[in-house]
């Protein structure tokens, strides 16, 4: 039985920040790869992530890049940006690479975790989990304890149980280890892998660790010059690029 998960989320085709996160987990004992959505747009190698993930995770949901890629959600949902990305990751995706990420579904579940890219509520709306009440709203539209996003980019957690409500943000750093408590349930957005969002440009993940009860935000330096040089170079917009080193 697995004991400890690397849960990522939001990969955005950037390998770089991928290779470091998976040698992290290695080194941290994570035995399986959880992957909540978004392995492609924005980034560079989109084929090369999807590969990656696909290799070593053992669940994986799709994200609304992946349907913006793929022609399964309207392109105006999109910044001009993310647009671009969608249809430039369009031209390089075969159709095998098509086909694996056409089947994913919007939300699955693993033990005691629901696994979801964006909300557990209306999945196919990509809503985001961002302030305090948007979590505690959501915590009536799964039925496990716990409950994994991504979508934000902004790592954080919500619990909610009879001893009453606590909501961790993105603008609490030193809070990066979550102790699960009997009678209590969680949802927890582990950040980005590939364009964290949180003004720290270190790639995020989690680790799950089911023995010690914990999840664990991790952040992890990467060679985010030579991934902005790979965008700017595939002649994506800049703006992607030039973000990479603000965490923004």
């Amino acid at each position: 039985m697995v004991i400890r998960y690397a849960i990522l989320s939001d990969v955005h085709g950037n390998l770089e920040a991928l290779t470091a996160v998976l040698a992290d987990a290695t080194a941290e004992g994570a035995r399986a790869i959880l992957c909540l959505g978004d392995l492609v747009g924005y980034g560079a190698d989109p084929v090369a992530c999807v590969e990656q993930v696909a290799e070593r995770a053992v669940a994986v949901v799709a994200g609304n890049h992946e349907h913006g890629a793929l022609g399964l959600l309207d392109l105006g949902w999109f910044n001009p940006a993310a647009r671009a990305a969608a249809l430039w990751t369009r031209d390089r995706l075969d159709a095998d690479h098509g086909r694996y990420l056409e089947q994913l579904a919007l939300r699955t579940t693993l033990e005691e975790a629901t696994l979801v890219h964006a909300s557990p509520r209306r999945p196919e709306e990509w809503d985001y989990l961002i302030s305090a009440q948007d979590g505690f709203e959501a915590f009536g539209d799964f039925d496990t304890r716990l409950c994994f996003v991504g979508h934000s980019h902004r790592p954080g957690w919500w619990s909610l149980g009879s001893s009453g409500r606590e909501h961790v943000g993105h603008g609490s750093p030193a809070r990066t280890r979550l102790r699960l408590l009997d009678g209590r349930r969680y949802i927890v957005n582990v950040g980005s892998v590939g364009q964290p969002r949180d003004r720290d440009p270190r790639a995020a993940y989690a680790i799950w660790d089911r023995d010690e009860r914990t999840v664990t935000i991790r952040r992890v330096d990467y060679d985010y010059r030579t991934a902005a040089q790979k965008i700017v170079a595939a002649g994506l917009p800049r703006f992607l690029a030039d973000r990479l080193a603000d965490g923004f």
